[in-house]
């Protein structure tokens, strides 16, 4: 889920408002790492919402569109979703602090850090972090009472 209770809404016109369950592809391509609560419920709900049918579909952060561009640009975030997944996994080929992970992908992604951002993306991060550790992709462990991320 992009965040709690996240809900979309069918109008008997057959228009459906998706909330905030999809970004354009333009913020995507600008800010990369977008704001994710439940990577695993994320991926899910986009899933389901490229199998919908409706006359139109109304994103919160993306222009109005068919069926056919939806699903386009669902996959798009599924694509993110997974090239950002791919990027953390790589960066932690040894062993990394959260905070090194962070700065890693912050440069890796050309953001600046200012303290919005450490919190949003921050939290996204944490949100990746749990996600593949619950799919067996990456593992951590304390070390020196610094709790390190490894892949697995």
């Amino acid at each position: 889920e992009h965040f709690f209770d996240m809900v979309g809404f069918r109008t008997p016109d057959d228009v459906v408002y998706l909330a905030d369950c999809l970004s354009s592809k333009e913020t995507l391509d600008k800010y990369k790492i977008g704001f994710i609560y439940d990577v695993a419920a994320y991926l899910k709900t986009l899933e389901m919402v490229k199998t919908l049918q409706a006359k139109l579909f109304v994103p919160a952060h993306a222009q109005a569109a068919a069926a056919a561009e939806i699903a386009s640009l669902c996959q798009y975030n599924i694509d993110t979703v997974m090239e950002i997944a791919d990027g953390i996994y790589g960066l932690c080929k040894e062993p990394i602090c959260f905070e090194a992970l962070l700065q890693a992908l912050f440069a890796k992604y050309g953001l600046t850090m200012n303290f919005e951002q450490y919190v949003l993306v921050g939290s996204t991060v944490r949100s990746y972090l749990s996600w593949m550790k619950d799919t067996s992709r990456l593992d951590c462990a304390f070390e020196n009472n610094l709790l390190l991320w490894k892949q697995a």
